[in-house]
């Protein structure tokens, strides 16, 4: 039997009982015009309205679709949508438990389907970037000769996670994360809507608010936090889901954190100032903070890689490294397992040695920038490739630093009007000792004096 997305027996479950389906499951959009967020793939006339049928053209070009975004997003949601809007077979695979031998009995199923029946398939395939580059072979024929629809979801990169040759075959569509709006307004209408909460109770603000602070952008957390915070006031037997009721529910304390406002930028700048501080205990307690307030990973890790070249710098030149590599995990993988990465990550920031010497420099440099100190680039510096260049006396004089003991050459590199001025002051914390020692070096040899 092949694995349909939504079987009948699973439809037959829910319209009998409604409220044996999780909540998550109830609120599914039904058509395009219900999804919350992604405004900017469902313009009309886009892949997506083609897809269900929408404008015409058969489905985005008859091309196969890959959905990237983080987790809640909306990418089951659209397949299911897909589902719904359209009359072709419908059939889903997860990366997670299906291999090769899935893939091509799906294929064959949908060979003869269109043969016999004249009647398309689309494979939603969960999870893509869990499939070996073997198994992400082995779709590629259906693909390219159309015997399939994909539509495919990964929460990684793509670029990184599918093969080339199935990345050209196949439109990408980046899913944006969720806003504040965006959920609140999937909230509103959990409460309001009979297949949802029907009305039996409320939300008051501040439970709402920490509602879409524990989201995190994330639908399906939203609505499951709902539906743990309503099961649990209607067991109270009250009408309100108090935030007491949500806090118990969930069994996580509201953080008083406003990340549109004040304390998003408050807490943000504390974490800085403690990691420069090298603070590391307050640092984590920050970075906690952000976490649990529903902080998007990706600015906390923004916020990390500026910190490891403004206050670290030289001092320790694998601060960046660290940063950087954080920053590309986080995108891979997102929460929770993001707040491991991050919590390394300004660790080994908190307790690095500390220089500004590099910031203080580039702002220096751009400082006489500014104020006109420029000139013209001296001329045995100037591009002396093209054809009447010489004659310019483009290139004359230059000595090449290769062809020199130590590689270094005593002539003048900047313009005259800022030559011999120092911006990099380098200090003599961490490895920066050595660079001061080295710029003072090259410095001496530049100006023609020996060692």
């Amino acid at each position: 039997m092949e694995p349909d997305l939504f079987t009948a027996a699973a439809e037959d479950r829910q319209a009998k009982d409604p409220s044996a389906s999780p909540l998550a499951v109830r609120m599914r959009p039904r058509t395009l015009d219900e999804v919350v967020g992604q405004q900017h793939l469902l313009r009309p006339g886009s892949p997506l309205r083609r897809l269900v049928g929408e404008g015409g053209g058969g489905p985005a070009g008859t091309s196969s679709v890959l959905l990237w975004g983080p987790p809640g997003t909306g990418k089951t949601t659209l397949a299911y949508v897909v589902s719904q809007a359209t009359d072709k077979r419908f059939v889903e695979l997860s990366a997670i438990t299906a291999g090769v031998k899935e893939v091509r009995s799906v294929i064959d199923g949908a060979r003869r389907a269109s043969g016999a029946y004249g009647k398309d398939t689309v494979l939603f395939l969960d999870e893509i970037h869990r499939f070996s580059k073997a198994q992400q072979d082995s779709l590629l024929p259906a693909v390219e000769n159309r015997w399939v629809t994909l539509i495919a979801a990964t929460t990684e990169n793509p670029y990184f996670s599918v093969i080339s040759p199935l990345l050209s075959r196949s439109l990408l569509l980046t899913l944006e994360p969720l806003t504040d709006e965006d959920i609140r307004g999937l909230l509103r209408r959990a409460l309001a809507e009979e297949r949802g909460l029907a009305a039996r109770v409320t939300l008051p603000e501040d439970s709402e608010a920490h509602l879409l602070r524990i989201a995190g952008g994330d639908a399906r957390r939203a609505l499951t936090a709902l539906e743990a915070g309503a099961g649990a006031a209607l067991a109270k037997g009250e009408s309100a889901i108090s935030l007491a009721t949500v806090e118990e529910a969930v069994d996580r304390a509201a953080v008083k954190y406003d990340r549109a406002g004040d304390q998003h930028y408050d807490v943000a700048s504390a974490l800085i100032k403690s990691i420069r501080g090298s603070d590391v205990d307050a640092a984590l307690h920050y970075l906690a903070r952000m976490i649990e307030a529903g902080e998007d990973p990706r600015f906390i890790a923004r916020r990390l890689m500026i910190s490891a070249s403004e206050d670290i710098g030289l001092a320790d030149p694998t601060a960046l490294q660290t940063a950087v590599a954080a920053a590309q995990a986080v995108a891979l993988i997102g929460f929770p397992e993001a707040r491991i990465t991050l919590g390394q990550a300004t660790v080994a920031l908190a307790l690095a040695p500390k220089s500004n010497a590099a910031y203080l420099a580039i702002d220096a440099a751009l400082a006489d920038v500014r104020a006109g100190l420029a000139g013209p680039v001296p001329a045995h510096l100037r591009d002396s490739h093209y054809q009447g260049s010489q004659q310019l006396g483009h290139g004359a004089g230059y000595q090449y630093p290769h062809d020199l003991p130590g590689g270094i050459a005593a002539q003048q590199y900047a313009p005259d009007a800022v030559h011999g001025r120092r911006y990099y002051e380098p200090t003599r914390y961490g490895a920066e000792a050595r660079y001061a020692d080295i710029a003072d070096r090259v410095r001496a040899r530049l100006r023609g004096e020996e060692d």
